[in-house]
Order: structure tokens, then C-alpha cells, then sequence
């Protein structure tokens, strides 16, 4: 079996030890050179405590183009506006690339107005969007964009009904756990300011809500709007998972079993959504634990539909979703290395 050489940038957060973890039980992958400039020359092991025994690396700080030279495939696991000034020099060789930061998500244009930057490397229409159930075309990409985690987990919820125009206003209430917040404490991940709390933030300025608009307005040219998708998130004292809630206004009165239907259908062939069967519960974020999974529930009344979507926002939401766009780009089946079930208690 040919090996793949992987390289991860940014290899020191929550996100890189994930990538890690789930690709050293990758059939096809390995692991080549793990980065960080902090901690170059440490064992990665002194940092990811929990992988030991399982990878004998040190972290490094190669430049760029002596990563690609050296990998088939690199992720960048950088913070936002840092892979810009990377990803240029990895694209030189025949390296691809899984970008998780939200630098090649967006239109350099709507990126700037969002997260206050010049964006030094506009790449419009040359990324793919990385969510792989409405993005196949990953398979022949060189750069993918994986989305951000609320992003996926709102954007599944919504994307059959979207893609059969039947939306006529989308409200999504997501909750997350801390872990989406990233290593660095602050104020909301302070054990005692987030035990037994749940705090709103960003309420109508979240930078995540131009990516749900935009791939919900590619379904659906009508919800190419903020005046018709809102996104309020929320974190909860819980370490993994989002749970994401879409109050789906439709343009017409539809029957619960019919809403089903059309959501089977459209997830018939996408191995990591499931669809729950009236009568299975609602999904919830225990439903899907250190998995690639995102479950998915509805009940309807009269023109609303109540959507609930549950993933792992490492897994699903950031480092497994990474994992399955690189599988669609190096012609693997899509579920190689991520058919793992979720954790449970």
C-alpha cells in the first residue's frame, strides 16, 4: 500500500492534535513533519500527553517549501490571517492543501469586511468551500477551505430544504462546547464563568454567520441575504460538541413525514449525516462524541420546521471534516480512516 506523506502547520492547538490523533489510525497516511514555531525541538508528545506511545516526532519550523517538498498533502492549522502568508509557498510544488483557518472560505472582499484584514492572497473561485456533502468538487481541488465548525453544523441542518427553495426565513440558535473557543483561557472559558452557565455572544456580528449565508444562498439565491438567516451562538460547559437548533420558516405548510423524506434523500449517499427516524429521539452532542458525525433530527408544524443538527466540533466541525476532504483529494474513499463510532457515556 502506498503511503501518504502528511505534514501539519500549526500542529500545537486543539485542531493539530486532533489531525494527529485521528490520522494515526489513517490506513493510507503518515504522519511526516508536525510544526510549530513555540515549540520546535519538543517531543510532541510533551505537549499531546495522551499520544504517547503512538508518534515519535518533534515539533519543527521548516519553511514552507521544504513541507511540501517533503509531504503529498499539508493542513494548515494556523490562526485566522496566518495562512495566507503560507499557503502560496505550499501551492508552488504539487503539495495540496486542507486550509482549517477561514482564510480561503469567503471572498477576499466579504473576508476583509469580516475579520478586519487585508487578505494578501485572494484566491476568489479558486478554493473549494470543504464541506464535502454539498462540495464534491474537493476531489479535484489543490486548496480546500474546510468550514468553520458552527458553519457545518448549521448548514447541513438547512441545506435540503434550502436547495429545494422552500426557506423563506432561517434562525439558528447553536450551542458549543468550549473547546470551539481554542487552548488560550479567557474570560468565557474560565472554569468558574462558564460552570453551570451558558453565555450568548456575538449575537448579530458572528464572523461565522457570512459563511452560513453564503453556502445556503449557492442552494438558495433567495437566502443570499442576512435579512433572512440569523445566527445566534451560545457556549455551555461542556468540553466537545455543537448542537445547533434552525427555526426554519418555509413558504408553505408541509408535513413532518414529507420534510423527512426530502432529508433522507438528500443525505441518502452521505456516509457521516444521519438522519433520525421519527419516533429515535432527537440527537443530542453524547449522540456523536469524537466522531465524524453529524445526526440530524426534525419536527414540523404548520410552515416551520425545527432542525437539530449534533456534531463534534473537533471532529466533524474542524480536524475529521479536514481528514475527509483530504480522502475526496487524493481519490481514497470518503470514510477511510473515520468510521470510527462515537464515545458513549
Amino acid at each position: 500500500m502506498t503511503m501518504i506523506d502528511i505534514g501539519i502547520i500549526g500542529g500545537s492547538g486543539y485542531t493539530g492534535c486532533e489531525l494527529i490523533r485521528l490520522l494515526l489510525q489513517h490506513p493510507c497516511a503518515r504522519v511526516r513533519i508536525v510544526t510549530s514555531r513555540r515549540l520546535s525541538g519538543n517531543r510532541v508528545t510533551n505537549i499531546h500527553r495522551h499520544l504517547s506511545g503512538l508518534i515519535d516526532l518533534h515539533f519543527e519550523n521548516p519553511p514552507p517549501s521544504e513541507i511540501a517538498d517533503a509531504c503529498d498533502l499539508v493542513f494548515t492549522a494556523v490562526p485566522h490571517g496566518a495562512a495566507m502568508d503560507i499557503i502560496p509557498a505550499l501551492l508552488k510544488s504539487d503539495t495540496r492543501v486542507v486550509d482549517l483557518s477561514a482564510d480561503y472560505r469567503l471572498p477576499a472582499q466579504v473576508f476583509e469586511e469580516t475579520y478586519g484584514r487585508v487578505h494578501t492572497d485572494p484566491r476568489d473561485g479558486d478554493a473549494v468551500f470543504g464541506l464535502p456533502e454539498l462540495h464534491p468538487e474537493a476531489s479535484e481541488a489543490r486548496l480546500v477551505a474546510n468550514p468553520g465548525c458552527y458553519p457545518t453544523g448549521a448548514i447541513l441542518s438547512a441545506a435540503p430544504l434550502a436547495k429545494a427553495g422552500m426557506i423563506r426565513c432561517a434562525i439558528f440558535d447553536s450551542k458549543s462546547g468550549i473547546s470551539g473557543a481554542g487552548g488560550e483561557p479567557s474570560n468565557t472559558s474560565h472554569y468558574p464563568n462558564l460552570a453551570e452557565n451558558v453565555q450568548a455572544y456575538n449575537i448579530t456580528t458572528h464572523r461565522h454567520l457570512p459563511e452560513i449565508v453564503q453556502e445556503l444562498g449557492r442552494l438558495d439565491n433567495s437566502l443570499n441575504s442576512v435579512s433572512n438567516v440569523y445566527f445566534t451562538p451560545h457556549v455551555v460547559p461542556a468540553i466537545r460538541g455543537i448542537l445547533t437548533t434552525a427555526h426554519l420558516i418555509l413558504r408553505e405548510e408541509c408535513e413532518s413525514g414529507a420534510i423527512l423524506d426530502a432529508y433522507k434523500e438528500f443525505y441518502r449517499d452521505k456516509p457521516f449525516v444521519r438522519v433520525r427516524e421519527e419516533g429515535d429521539g432527537l440527537p443530542n452532542l453524547a449522540d456523536v462524541r469524537g466522531s465524524n458525525f453529524c445526526d440530524i433530527g426534525l419536527v414540523c408544524g404548520g410552515n416551520r420546521a425545527v432542525v437539530i443538527s449534533a456534531i463534534d466540533n473537533l471532529v466533524k466541525g474542524a480536524s475529521g471534516q479536514a481528514i475527509q476532504n483530504m480522502n475526496l483529494m487524493l481519490g481514497l474513499p470518503e470514510t477511510c480512516g473515520l468510521l470510527i463510532s462515537p464515545l458513549s457515556p
